[in-house]
């Protein structure tokens, strides 16, 4: 690409991107050296400067780098780690298919499923959740994979082989404690990202996975280096007309307020895409 091209997108780039200065200096002066570079006031590139691997090094990689220096202000929590809720638990045969959050397949081998009520449930931003649910008999692990639109808060539906784990079967319905815990598969590998069917460059359906805690925000970077958030639906997608053909920088917000950007995301609709990186413990 010509230099006087990314020069332009450069300059561009610095009036839409507010630059704020970072407190190491280190960081400051890659920053510097970058936008010199693609301003064509200096031939000396940073080393690594290609963030988005695409194979050049242009504004993208800028804007990027800025937002990686910059510390995120006012993140909002849903919840401190290790709250405590309180409610009913019931049970049903349902879940580990063509439940609300979308989640299929579960493997009935891997996990135990339940459905959550429509207050906790809260737009999907715990789909997908992990939960550790104690009652008379004991405790279990189940994965959250559907909605329960007439329980109070706190309540779950868990499956129907699972109840008895933790009360008596007969019971129906039995007063248990829950709280959220690290999902066992996140360990060792990243999130991964599945496209919705109908997803092309003119409309896209994304949904995370893998996440070690439940998602609050997704967003992605446009052509003018900002962050853009993208719209939930109460079945786990999150829904662009404007994203484009990819390859996408995520930036990915948990309930927790831990943020982690995932950078050179293809558009597979076929498939699922694993990202690369995770949510810290």
């Amino acid at each position: 690409m010509n230099r006087r091209i990314i020069a332009g997108a450069a300059a561009a780039c610095l009036g839409i991107c507010a630059f704020t200065a970072v407190s190491a200096s280190a960081d400051a002066g890659t920053i510097r050296a970058l936008q010199d570079f693609l301003l064509c006031t200096s031939r000396s590139m940073p080393e690594n400067a290609d963030l988005t691997a695409d194979g050049r090094v242009d504004a993208f990689d800028l804007c990027v780098m800025k937002r990686k220096a910059q510390p995120v202000q006012g993140v909002e929590k849903l919840e401190e780690k290790g709250t405590v809720h309180s409610g009913y638990a019931t049970f049903y045969g349902g879940g580990y298919e063509g439940g609300c959050a979308m989640l299929d397949p579960i493997s009935k081998e891997d996990y135990w499923i339940t459905a959550m009520n429509i207050v906790d449930y809260s737009n999907a931003q715990l789909a997908g959740a992990y939960l550790e649910v104690t009652g008379e008999l004991g405790t279990i692990r189940v994965l959250v994979t559907d909605l329960l639109p007439e329980g109070q808060k706190g309540d779950l539906d868990l499956y129907v082989d699972a109840f008895p784990l933790i009360a008596p079967a007969e019971k129906g319905k039995v007063p248990v404690t829950w709280k959220i815990i690290p999902l066992d598969s996140a360990e060792d590998a990243p999130v991964s990202y599945k496209y919705k069917e109908g997803t092309t460059e003119f409309w896209c359906g994304v949904q995370v996975r893998n996440h070690r805690y439940p998602i609050m925000k997704l967003e992605y970077l446009d052509a003018s280096g900002e962050f853009v958030e993208i719209p939930r639906r109460n079945y786990n997608y999150f829904e662009s007309d404007s994203m484009g053909a990819g390859p996408f920088t995520f930036r990915i917000t948990d309930i927790y307020g831990s943020v982690i950007i995932d950078e050179n995301i293809p558009l597979t609709p076929d498939e699922i895409q694993q990202g690369h990186v995770q949510f810290p413990k």
